[in-house]
């Protein structure tokens, strides 16, 4: 699939352009998220609703430290990822209610020092696509009239974002609407929430189970890694807009070659700041609703640790050997000097490429090319070639007395035979066999130089501009 994708529930894996012709592929959505049981109840499961989604659409469910593995029920226009206890006269699980004393968003983790008393739980699930499917999340409590049976509370406020990669400018967005924390009166705007979102970028793609916040090399959250230090979101009436808050909030960050991904962590805090009256529009007490003054800032809620890995169609090539800083790369009509070449391009797009070794022994390609001739690469994802240039020394052979010296295999430019020509031309890292052939009457003695002992045949591998000498009886 290569084309622009919107992947709500997090992680996107694919790729993005940033020069014109530059293309992009994706694999599918997953995400991790924490989630604090707000609802006012004990809760005794959470379920995720993902509308316009099937059973072949669900790529992984994550198993939650507290109810284990989901159930996966499937309705007409839908599927519900079901994490649920039993009921044998008690509730075999149970997560309480919130408390914001000395909670860390670390107490949503089994590992948590505050897990079992916090009221919080991390959930997830990934999807194979996400066009036309919208996901929200429900704690599970108790139905009051039918004990041993669970309902719905109100929706949780949850981030749930949905990337857009772009072709054109190499840019990743990421669009997350106001959570629908529950239904408001047609005239009205929805429950407001303050979110924080913090960005980093990595040089490979990142996993689903890599997504948690105690993976701190994954996962950003320092104040150093602030993409936005804070917005409002909040639901307008149809045909209304927010004046202060978003209804929306989008952003987006720059690729390039070497990124593999972007991960986001995005935090959600209710607003416990003042409403209109009428309206019930956040008000916010500088006016524009861009920081949270004091009273404002609300219990936290929920979070979302989302990625898009990042592949991007693109040609990198690089040179390898000892003669590499000698021999250049042509890449279509572009010389390649540096160690390192590399550039934006589109999917299934021919490249050629020559290696032009110069003073040194081209070695052959590896990755996307191979052997020895000219090549052109097929473009696909990240696409790399290596260029093997080898220097070239000369292995001299010196006789004490007279005698024969031959060499196995022959040097680049001519059979080494003393007596007749006593030098040649190797590439690094041959490996030459000496041999020394005493005249009639007379015996070897010894190598020196380049090869030592008295055994009449050497083998010595060439790594620089080597002398050897054969000695033999007078």
């Amino acid at each position: 699939m290569r084309h622009s994708l919107h992947i709500p529930l997090a992680l996107a894996l694919g790729s993005v352009a940033a020069l014109h012709g530059q293309t992009a592929a994706f694999q599918g959505a997953l995400a991790n998220f924490e989630i604090v049981n707000d609802s006012g109840s004990i809760g005794h499961g959470y379920e995720i609703q993902l509308e316009g989604a099937t059973v072949a659409d669900l790529y992984y469910t994550a198993t939650n430290a507290r109810y284990g593995a989901p159930s996966v029920v499937p309705y007409a226009t839908g599927i519900n990822i079901r994490y649920a206890a039993s009921y044998n006269g008690s509730w075999s699980k149970s997560t309480p209610t919130s408390t914001t004393i000395s909670f860390t968003w670390q107490d949503c983790y089994l590992g948590g020092a505050g897990y079992a008393t916090s009221g919080c739980e991390i959930f997830g699930q990934s999807l194979r696509r996400s066009v036309g499917i919208t996901p929200t999340g429900y704690w599970l409590i108790e139905d009051p009239a039918n004990p041993g049976q669970l309902i719905r509370t109100d929706p949780s406020s949850i981030p749930f974002g949905y990337y857009s990669v772009f072709t054109g400018p190499a840019a990743v967005g990421i669009s997350v609407p106001a959570p629908v924390v529950k239904p408001a009166p047609p005239a009205q705007f929805g429950e407001a929430t303050w979110m924080k979102v913090f960005k980093t970028s990595l040089s490979r793609s990142v996993g689903g189970d890599e997504l948690v916040l105690a993976n701190s090399s994954v996962v950003p959250d320092s104040a150093a890694q602030i993409e936005t230090n804070w917005v409002l979101l909040q639901k307008a009436p149809p045909g209304v807009q927010n004046r202060r808050g978003k209804g929306v909030h989008t952003i987006s960050a720059v690729l390039t070659i070497d990124d593999g991904s972007h991960v986001r962590r995005m935090e959600v805090y209710k607003f416990s700041g003042t409403y209109d009256a009428l309206t019930h529009e956040a008000t916010c007490a500088d006016g524009t609703c861009t920081a949270p003054s004091a009273g404002e800032l609300g219990a936290a809620v929920s979070a979302n640790n989302t990625a898009a890995n990042a592949v991007a169609d693109s040609l990198t090539v690089t040179k390898s050997g000892s003669g590499a800083s000698s021999a250049t790369v042509t890449i279509g009509t572009l010389t390649c000097g540096a160690n390192k070449c590399a550039n934006f391009n589109a999917n299934g797009a021919n490249v050629p490429l020559t290696a032009n070794a110069g003073s040194t022994v081209f070695g052959g390609w590896t990755g996307a090319c191979s052997g020895n001739a000219a090549c052109t690469a097929t473009i696909n994802g990240k696409t790399t070639v290596d260029a093997l240039f080898l220097r070239v020394f000369t292995l001299s052979v010196g006789r004490s007395n007279p005698g024969t010296i031959q060499a196995s295999p022959n040097g680049n430019d001519r059979a080494l035979n003393c007596g007749g020509a006593c030098s040649a031309k190797f590439t690094d890292g041959t490996a030459v066999a000496l041999t020394a052939i005493p005249p009639a009457g007379k015996t070897f003695v010894n190598w020196s130089g380049g090869c030592t002992g008295t055994d009449p045949t050497c083998v010595i591998t060439i790594a620089k501009d080597t002398s050897v000498t054969a000695v033999f009886s007078k």
